[in-house]
């Protein structure tokens, strides 16, 4: 149904391994350990005492910097003699590292897990529905008030940015003044300039405005196909009635639109629409990690071992179906409602946003912003793209793994 996101159990990647500490037999402790990149987290043995979690591109190196005897003289921070045990998850890529990190500081840090993981709610675009004379602008917040939300965008900066462009192809405002329809007040000079319907000082009708305010929504929604799909009927109705004038008219208004749309980065869209897979090398041979995203959510990994898969007769395509359709959200209804703030509320408003929902964006807008960026990510538009998903995890399964996945990862950073 439009306008509710799903209830998903949050992502878990466990620490799946680890070992007690003892000082005495330190050297078997160390050899335990993978000189792999991941997440570990250090158990302390006083009763209560807050763990060290740390990610990091060397586990083995790590543990041995915080539990070896330390130098003399040394100012680095020595966990030896309070240390209990350490668990770790050894990951396969930047992204399940950052993944798996936030999920251990979520649990062991729930009061200031976001600072521990740098999380800042991602720039997203907002049409206000519940006001009479709706606006577009640049927010952080997500809220459950039938709002119509789109993006995330790489920045605040490169929202505005966009916004400021998009909005020249429409007439709805962009002050934040209380609208009263005072045909003595002088307006702005946007209204000056005929880009804006003006409903400050009676420009134009209730039903004008609230269908100009359809129209951004409508093409938002549709990520700007919307509008160039109108635009070019226009232009072949009048070719075709030997307007020639007008054709050229519009025609140089498809090129605005388009030079508009071009700074709509692809992964922006309303986010109760942002469905997709994000596919990443896992830790072991030959096996591909899918981290299904749904309605801007992160949901529970899918791994597909193609090792084993080899000898089994069962299709991956059959095991992703298996595992990706009963998500997927009820599909929407196409259907124009009136054209009213009410009516777009129920069809474009948010009305559910699990807590998590901004920090999952925040997740997934820092990985597919990030340069380089390794793994893949597949849109789903109408239905899942199982055959490109497919083509994907051979071209990440034949490539060799990523710098950022084996040695550049940044230096171990924790919290205790």
């Amino acid at each position: 149904m439009a306008g509710r996101i799903p209830c998903i159990l949050s992502v878990m990647l466990p620490l799946d391994c680890g070992a007690e500490f003892d000082a005495a037999r330190d050297e078997e402790f160390f050899a335990t350990l993978p000189w792999r990149h991941g997440v570990l987290l250090i158990e302390m043995k006083a009763p209560g005492a807050q763990p060290y979690l740390a990610r990091t591109a060397d586990i083995h190196r790590a543990a041995e910097r915080l539990l070896r005897p330390p130098e003399a003289a040394s100012q680095r921070l020595n966990l030896r003699e309070v240390a209990a045990r350490i668990r770790y998850r050894v990951t396969g890529s930047k992204f399940e590292q950052t993944l798996a990190l936030y999920e251990q500081a979520r649990t062991y840090f729930p009061r200031r897990y976001r600072a521990v993981v740098r999380l800042r709610p991602p720039a997203l675009l907002k049409v206000n529905l519940r006001n009479e004379y709706p606006r577009c602008y640049v927010t952080r917040r997500i809220r459950a008030d039938e709002g119509f939300y789109f993006g995330p965008f790489p920045s605040r900066k490169a929202a505005e940015f966009f916004a400021e462009n998009f909005l020249d192809l429409f007439k709805i405002r962009r002050c934040q003044i209380k609208i009263r329809r005072d045909p003595s007040y002088p307006g702005c000079i946007y209204s000056e300039m005929k880009m804006c319907l003006a409903p400050c000082f009676a420009g134009c009708t209730k039903e004008e405005y609230d269908a100009e305010a359809g129209r951004v929504l409508e093409t938002l929604d549709s990520c700007g196909a919307a509008l160039t799909e109108s635009i070019e009927r226009e232009r072949e109705a009048a070719s075709e009635a030997l307007d020639f004038e007008r054709a050229a008219q519009l025609h140089k208004r498809l090129e605005k639109v388009s030079a508009a749309l071009r700074g709509m980065p692809e992964l922006a869209r309303r986010i109760e629409e942002l469905n997709a897979v994000i596919l990443q090398r896992a830790t072991e041979e030959k096996t591909i990690a899918v981290f299904p995203v749904l309605a801007g959510i992160l949901a529970e990994p899918i791994f597909l071992r193609f090792a084993e898969l080899e000898s089994q007769p069962r299709s991956v395509e059959a095991m992703l179906r298996e595992k990706l359709e009963p998500l997927t959200s009820a599909p929407r209804s196409d259907a124009a409602p009136v054209a009213t703030p009410e009516a777009y509320g129920r069809q474009y408003g948010l009305r559910a946003a699990p807590p998590e929902l901004p920090e999952h964006l925040a997740l997934i807008a820092r990985w597919f912003y990030s340069k380089p960026r390794d793994g893949e990510i597949l849109l789903r538009e109408k239905d899942w793209p199982y055959r490109r998903m497919l083509r994907a995890c051979g071209r990440l399964l034949d490539g060799p793994r990523s710098a950022a996945s084996e040695s550049e990862l940044p230096p171990a950073t924790g919290v205790s």
